[in-house]
C-alpha cells in the first residue's frame, strides 16, 4: 500500500431528476432548499452514505477479509446475546478488548474511518480523528424548481377498508449539482490514509451515484468529476466548486436535461494554468453526454478515466 503525499482536491458534478436528492426529515423530507436564492442543497453526509454503501455493497468492505466499514448497521451482542442495532461503543467492541486492539483494527480495516475520521467511542473516553477528506455541502449551480406530487398507496388506510391511502411527495425536476473536497495529506498520516484509499473514493463517488437504487435516489447520474493532485506540500487553489459555470439557453427553472446545458471551465483552466508548477497531474472523469468547454489549453496536464 502507498502512503498518501500529495495533497489534493476534487470536484464532483452530478445531476438528478424527478427526485429527491436529500430530504429534509424537519420539513416533511422536502428536497433542500436556500430560501434567498432557490440553489439546491445536499448535505456532505448524503455523500459519504453514498460512497460508504458503495464501498460496502460492491467492492468489498462488508466484514470479511479484513475490510469494512465502521460507521454502518450491525447487530449488538450482549453476554451472548444478539438482538438490536450496536450503538458507537458496541461497534467499536467489535474490533477488540483493549483500546490498541480496537484502534490499531479499526484504522486498519475500516476505509471510511481512514477516509472521513470519526469519534471511536470507549470504556471511560474516546479517540477523535480528523478525517483527511472533507466535503463542503453540495450545491446546485441553478436556480431549481420543487414539485408537489400527490398518489395512492398500495394499502388500504386500516384492515378492511375499500379505499387505499394517499401519499404526498416532494422532487426536483432537474439538479445539477456540485461538491467540493480536499484531501488533506497531513492528516492522512494520523489515519493511515493511502493513495490506493483516493483510488477507492473516486470510483465510489462516480460508480456510488450510479448505483443508487432506493426509488428517491432513482434519477441519479454523475457528470464530471476531477481530481487536481499537487506536489507542493500545503498547497491547493480552494473552492474549485466557484470554478464551474453552468450554462444554458433556458431559464433556469426549465432545464430538465444535461443536454440542454454546457460546463464551462474557463476559470478552473485559467487557475490551473496560474499554477500548472505546482500540479502533479490531474484525473478527470467525464460522462459521456456532459459538454465541457474552454479547458483545451490544460488538456495537456489532464488524465482522463473511464469508471
Amino acid at each position: 500500500m502507498n502512503e498518501l503525499k500529495n495533497r489534493s482536491e476534487l470536484l464532483f458534478l452530478y445531476d438528478v431528476k424527478d427526485c429527491n436528492p436529500n430530504g429534509d426529515p424537519m420539513d416533511e423530507n422536502k428536497p433542500r432548499i436556500d430560501e434567498e436564492t432557490r440553489i439546491n442543497i445536499v448535505t456532505d453526509v448524503r455523500l459519504k452514505r453514498t460512497i460508504r454503501d458503495y464501498l460496502y455493497n460492491f467492492k468489498g468492505y462488508d466484514g470479511t477479509k479484513e475490510k469494512d466499514i465502521f460507521c454502518r448497521q450491525t447487530e449488538a451482542e450482549k453476554d451472548g446475546v444478539k438482538g438490536g442495532i450496536n450503538d458507537g461503543k458496541g461497534r467499536a467492541e467489535n474490533f477488540g478488548i483493549t483500546k490498541e486492539e480496537k484502534v490499531t483494527n479499526i484504522l486498519g480495516k475500516c476505509i471510511d474511518v481512514r477516509l472521513f475520521g470519526g469519534v471511536i467511542p470507549l470504556d471511560k473516553d474516546s479517540i477523535t480523528y480528523t478525517g483527511p477528506v472533507q466535503f463542503k455541502m453540495g450545491r446546485s449551480l441553478h436556480q431549481v424548481e420543487l414539485k408537489h406530487l400527490k398518489g395512492t398507496g398500495a394499502f388500504a388506510s386500516k384492515a378492511g377498508a375499500n379505499q387505499q391511502t394517499f401519499r404526498e411527495e416532494y422532487v426536483l425536476p432537474y439538479s445539477l449539482i456540485a461538491f467540493y473536497g480536499v484531501i488533506n495529506e497531513n492528516a492522512a498520516k494520523y489515519t493511515g490514509l493511502t493513495e490506493e484509499d483516493a483510488s477507492e473514493l473516486v470510483d465510489a463517488m462516480w460508480s456510488g451515484t450510479k448505483n443508487l437504487l432506493s426509488r428517491s435516489k432513482m434519477g441519479h447520474s454523475p457528470r464530471l468529476l476531477i481530481r487536481v493532485i499537487y506536489k507542493e506540500a500545503n498547497f491547493f487553489i480552494g473552492e474549485l466548486d466557484k470554478l464551474v459555470i453552468m450554462k444554458t439557453a433556458m431559464s433556469d427553472e426549465k432545464i430538465r436535461d444535461i443536454s440542454e446545458v454546457e460546463i464551462d471551465l474557463q476559470l478552473f483552466t485559467d487557475k490551473i494554468t496560474k499554477n500548472k508548477e505546482k500540479i502533479l497531474k490531474i484525473i478527470l472523469v467525464k460522462g459521456d453526454r456532459c459538454k465541457l468547454i474552454n479547458y483545451d489549453s490544460i488538456k495537456n496536464l489532464i488524465e482522463e478515466k473511464t469508471l
